[in-house]
């Protein structure tokens, strides 16, 4: 519902989606105009000093640090627009920026360690040049593009604007930039509502085409009930069924523990699914599991999500292919070129749309099924493992790139989410070895089953790789507990990974599995009496079987899973000959 502010009319909500995407198209046109002035080597300079004209300490706040770097947007040519919305423009353009400037000063590294000669890098010297190596590969395939394209050695220092254009901004309002002469949110009755100032044109020219709108919407049903204590300003974005508040609320959490933690899941990253778990508990005797796991369900998104992976790669393919040909077209073969690219993109960013849903989706039901798993458990922690520092290969081109677009960090930021709601503490440990190692006595692993298990001759101990890794990350959580890095804005942090036994024991810890639920077996088919005059159908009749049958697993040659075996039908007589009528 959207009421006018100042005479209580109320507005549609087509009308509401259209002076919200005016507002957004200010927003983006500025910030676009500001991010391409600001792009030259200076700007990642003075951000990565921190320090302004007078030597003074930048601010965290973006729109602060902007203003006294005089680093202001440009509207067009007789428009007012508001002081706040300049706020929201300089805050979106300088996190964009600062994020850029690690990615400059990286290339710069890497560019003094590059050989135009042979296209490789030089190894590092110190830990303080080391950068990811999949961030490293491309910057690699940039230079030595550019070395082509040059003939020879770069001139100088090279930069980020020189491998790369301006990045694009996106149409969105970060609301929470501005104060409440622009917009303020109030929470009531299972209700939010939102007071914001909107254009009333494509174009204002005056501060009165500028009213405030009261928007109100319903508290989803999933938050209702739940101690929420204040609600933050929204970012406002526009999608297909259009305009889409994202907001963000302070809730009151029980307080995590994790020093007094005895027992702890360890969530292990699979190829073959999101993530597998397993339980290892500090007893008075030492650490023990029982070495029995479990593997997340994705419910076939995750063959949806490699489907859409591989359908935007040809799309993405089939639309450079094009622009190659169009740069050297006749005029008119370039203009339907065009028109087939900008299809091609369309539906590329359709796809890209489709699998970020599909990713959140997938992020947050594994976040809900492994803190269920740790509570039915009562565990106090949960560990991932640190993948930052780990690549995935030797599994083909095609795995490695699906599990490397995989939503890990994204299933990470959902699960310390979701189990801070029961007061589970989320840990991230070493990940170097937890599924090639024994618990037991830290040996590498048996393979005798294939990539998928794992065995330890000396303790006896094995099963599913990544139940095995599970346990490891649940050991190096606990002995690690006392020694953990805090860092603002990232998850509490095991460094170093630390050995004990961990014996297997026929305690109870893990919860109990669901049982199978038997389903009905249909019954044989019932005689039929054959009608006089009409030749009959061939009916075989299939072998007795129970009315309730357990569920097994699918056992080989097609088998439906019945205790009892079908019987092949008896082939009927070979007829010597044919009669046929002449």
């Amino acid at each position: 519902m959207a009421v006018d502010d100042a005479t209580g009319e109320h507005i549609g909500l087509d009308d509401v989606d259209i002076r919200v995407g005016w507002l957004l198209d200010l927003i983006a046109a500025a910030g676009g105009e500001l991010v391409s002035r600001l792009w030259h080597p200076a700007t990642f300079d003075v951000l990565a000093a921190g320090r302004d004209r007078q030597d003074r300490r930048l601010p965290t706040q973006g729109h602060v640090a902007a203003a006294r770097l005089g680093w202001t947007p440009r509207y067009p040519d007789g428009a007012y627009v508001p002081s706040r919305v300049t706020r929201v423009v300089t805050a979106q353009v300088m996190a964009t920026l600062r994020t850029l400037t690690y990615r400059d000063s990286a290339i710069t590294a890497l560019s003094a360690r590059f050989d135009p000669a042979t296209g490789s890098l030089a190894p590092p010297t110190g830990s303080a040049e080391y950068v990811p190596p999949g961030f490293a590969r491309g910057v690699q395939r940039q230079l030595a593009a550019r070395a082509r394209r040059d003939g020879g050695a770069p001139a100088g220092r090279v930069r980020i604007t020189d491998l790369q254009e301006p990045p694009q901004t996106s149409a969105m309002a970060r609301l929470s930039a501005a104060d409440r002469q622009l917009a303020r949110i109030t929470a009531a009755d299972r209700e939010l509502m939102l007071t914001v100032k909107l254009p009333t044109s494509p174009a204002p020219a005056v501060r009165a085409q500028w009213r405030s709108i009261r928007l109100t919407a319903a508290i989803p049903e999933h938050l209702r009930g739940r101690t929420i204590t204040d609600w933050h300003l929204p970012t406002l974005v526009l999608d297909r069924r259009g305009l889409l508040w994202r907001c963000a609320g302070t809730e009151l959490a029980p307080a995590a523990d994790l020093m007094a933690g005895t027992v702890a899941v360890g969530v292990d990253w699979s190829p073959t699914s999101l993530g597998a778990a397993a339980i290892t508990a500090d007893n008075p005797e030492g650490l023990v599991s029982d070495y029995r796991g479990w593997t997340y369900d994705d419910r076939g998104l995750g063959i949806k999500l490699a489907r859409l992976q591989a359908e935007g790669q040809l799309l993405h393919g089939k639309a450079a292919r094009l622009t190659r040909l169009a740069a050297t077209a006749p005029p008119e073969v370039r203009a339907q070129l065009e028109e087939k690219i900008a299809v091609l993109d369309t539906h590329r960013t359709a796809v890209g749309v489709k699998r970020g849903k599909i990713n959140r989706e997938l992020a947050f039901h594994f976040a809900r099924q492994v803190t269920d798993y740790a509570a039915a458990a009562h565990a106090q922690v949960i560990a991932v493992e640190d993948l930052t520092t780990l690549e995935t290969r030797g599994h083909g081109r095609v795995n490695n790139n699906r599990a490397a677009q995989s939503a890990r960090r994204q299933a990470t930021a959902a699960l310390a989410h979701t189990a801070a709601g029961v007061g589970i503490a989320v840990v991230s440990v070493p990940a170097r070895g937890s599924s090639a190692w024994c618990p037991g006595c830290d040996q590498p692993l048996a393979r005798p089953g294939g990539y998928h298990t794992a065995w330890c001759s000396r303790c006896r101990v094995g099963g599913n790789r990544d139940h095995v890794a599970g346990v490891n990350l649940a050991k190096r959580a606990l002995l690690g507990k006392n020694k953990v890095t805090r860092r603002r804005g990232q998850l509490p942090a095991v460094r170093v990974a630390e050995h004990a036994p961990v014996r297997q024991c026929r305690d109870k810890h893990a919860p109990t599995p669901s049982r199978p639920r038997h389903r009905r077996v249909r019954r044989s088919r019932p005689t039929v009496t054959p009608r006089l005059g009409v030749t009959p159908k061939q009916h075989v009749p299939a072998s007795q079987a129970s009315v309730w049958d357990t569920v097994k697993p699918t056992p080989p040659h097609g088998d439906a899973g019945s205790r009892d075996t079908r019987t092949s039908p008896t082939p009927a007589a070979p007829v010597a000959d044919s009669t046929r009528s002449t």
